[in-house]
């Protein structure tokens, strides 16, 4: 058998940016999933004085990994996509509807997750109303930019590219910028014996809710994902 390696420039350049997109996807939402399934029970059974030291050596160098591997991934994926799009009819209109639409949900996502009290801060009530927002966002993508002679591999890619947005944005505007407090609280008790603030439950619930949005965000975007060359459900 013989190995033939494309010599299209563009061909290699998108299975570069493939191969980006999965490795570091890998990294950004299996930590996510360690977060989520194993580390938050994992710090509930540790006592204060244990939590005090775990926290700082732990969780920043989990979170570096974390925030800069859904930096890799959004980056690579975002530059396929275009690729991707430019091939599709009406690029522009397609590209700036789906810039729009993923930047409006985002906006009320981030409102939605503020509240530290109220319906919103309980789990199921957010988890219905970040339901309806993303299919919300995903029947209007698939009326605004389902044109004909729109590949599925374009719109699929597009909801969940869409979704992987706001789980990126979620990252770096939530859950690190809450998470970097916590964890200089937590180091400054460990070192000087002082208590966290009050402020510091209110940032964690948030973090955690955030977080726990994510995950439920990885099933339909990693389902859109997969679905964009093996599933041809549009068209």
């Amino acid at each position: 058998m013989t190995i033939h390696i494309p010599s299209d420039a563009m061909t290699n350049v998108q299975m570069i940016l493939r191969w980006l997109h999965l490795l570091a996807g890998i990294t950004w939402i299996g930590l996510l999933y360690f977060f989520n399934l194993v580390n938050v029970n994992f710090l509930k059974a540790l006592d204060a004085a244990t939590k005090n030291k775990v926290v700082p050596q732990l969780m920043p160098r989990a979170l570096w990994w974390f925030r800069w591997g859904a930096v890799v991934t959004v980056l690579s994926g975002f530059l396929y996509y275009l690729i991707i799009l430019h091939a599709e009819p009406a690029f522009g209109t397609a590209f700036w509807t789906w810039v729009l639409l993923v930047g409006i949900t985002y906006a009320i996502l981030y409102v939605c997750l503020r509240p530290t009290a109220g319906p919103l801060n309980k789990g199921p009530v957010l988890g219905a109303a970040v339901a309806a927002l993303i299919l919300a966002m995903t029947g209007l993508l698939i009326t605004l930019n389902g044109r004909p002679m729109t590949s599925t591999r374009s719109l699929s890619i597009g909801i969940g590219g869409g979704i992987g947005i706001l789980m990126f944005l979620n990252v770096w505007l939530v859950i690190w910028p809450n998470q970097k407090k916590i964890i200089a609280w937590t180091r400054e008790a460990a070192e000087k014996g002082t208590a966290p603030p009050p402020e510091a439950a209110k940032l964690a619930r948030q973090a955690f809710l955030a977080s726990r949005t994510n995950t439920w965000l990885s099933l339909p975007m990693l389902f859109f994902m997969g679905a964009a060359s093996h599933y041809p459900m549009f068209g």
